[in-house]
């Protein structure tokens, strides 16, 4: 696989978070101030020696630019301020965890509906993005014991970060699945929890770490991007609710949006990729509104518009049927 290429889960985040602790020491004596103007350094040395996610970060804001159109000056600048975003967001989950993160000032829209579904006891799939810091919905969850959730991760590519927020608070290693595949075993156990009226949370914006599950090519910012259809085939197979969940910050305020996405998902067996396609495009529509609202919150550093080679999709179909 060559550099420019490589799958998100084979880029080793560790190089990053190295200097996390030391940062987050800083922040806790001193405060976020401080915090930025140390943060700089680190920043420097990162930029300086990974080449790929530098690239990454400068293609992504180019097709924003693109896409915002005559103001994106002012609202998208390079790709320095794109990690600085990242640094702040790193420390945002140290915060949480941590327990000194300001929660009375996160604004929740859209929280009655999942009040009300933990009321039905209905349970549901809730779809999020690597955009802002979705660990604080984690957070916000715990607070609430009627609210369960297991939260699909893959996670091996940052264990470091993974182990600094561990030490912190064993907590934040809960009610976390790794799952590089949906098997049979996997499917089970996550439709008896949503039969308890719990929320399974699975990332829409990463293509799948295993080769075996699907992709659509679908719009985004403005060109052809692949989505994964996994959350979609998976919701299919639990036939429970679907939400969108997104965390961004704008002008100092963190928000987090919850929104209706379907009741259901019933795939056809005639037009079932066409299907998925759809399905993919109006989270990617969706996303795209968000990203556009803070365009440095968005972190995939990989070549995120690079098209993957499709398996036939005779197996998937036959499989979730």
């Amino acid at each position: 696989m060559s550099e420019r290429r490589r799958h998100w889960a084979s880029i080793d985040e560790v190089s990053f978070v190295a200097g996390m602790r030391f940062l987050f020491w800083v922040c806790r004596r001193f405060g976020r101030w401080p915090f930025r103007v140390a943060v700089y350094p680190v920043l420097a040395w990162y930029l300086a020696t990974q080449g790929r996610a530098r690239r990454a970060s400068r293609d992504y804001l180019r097709r924003m630019r693109a896409f915002v159109g005559p103001d994106a000056g002012k609202r998208v600048p390079g790709v320095l301020a794109h990690f600085a975003s990242f640094g702040e967001n790193l420390l945002d989950k140290l915060l949480l965890w941590g327990g000194l993160y300001p929660l009375d000032g996160v604004r929740l829209y859209g929280g009655e509906l999942i009040e009300n579904a933990v009321a039905r006891r209905t349970g549901g799939v809730m779809i999020c993005a690597h955009l802002g810091n979705v660990e604080l919905t984690r957070v916000l969850s715990r607070q609430r014991s009627a609210v369960t959730t297991t939260v699909l991760v893959h996670t091996k590519h940052a264990q470091a970060f993974n182990r600094l927020m561990g030490k912190l608070n064993p907590a934040s290693q809960s009610n976390l699945l790794q799952v590089t595949e949906m098997t049979p075993a996997t499917a089970m156990l996550l439709s008896e929890r949503v039969s308890r009226g719990e929320f399974v949370v699975i990332a829409g914006d990463r293509v799948p770490v295993s080769g075996n599950e699907h992709v659509a090519t679908v719009p985004f910012l403005g060109e052809p991007a692949p989505f994964p259809v996994g959350p979609y085939l998976l919701a299919g197979i639990l036939q429970c609710p679907v939400y969108l969940l997104f965390t961004v910050r704008v002008n100092g305020v963190t928000e987090v949006h919850i929104e209706h996405f379907q009741d259901g998902v019933r795939l056809p067996r005639k037009g079932r990729t066409e299907a998925l396609a759809s399905l993919a495009a109006a989270y990617a529509r969706r996303l795209e509104h968000y990203a556009v609202r803070a365009p440095l919150q968005w972190f995939n550093f990989y070549d995120f518009w690079h098209l993957p080679v499709q398996h036939n999709s005779q197996d998937t179909d036959d499989a979730s049927r």
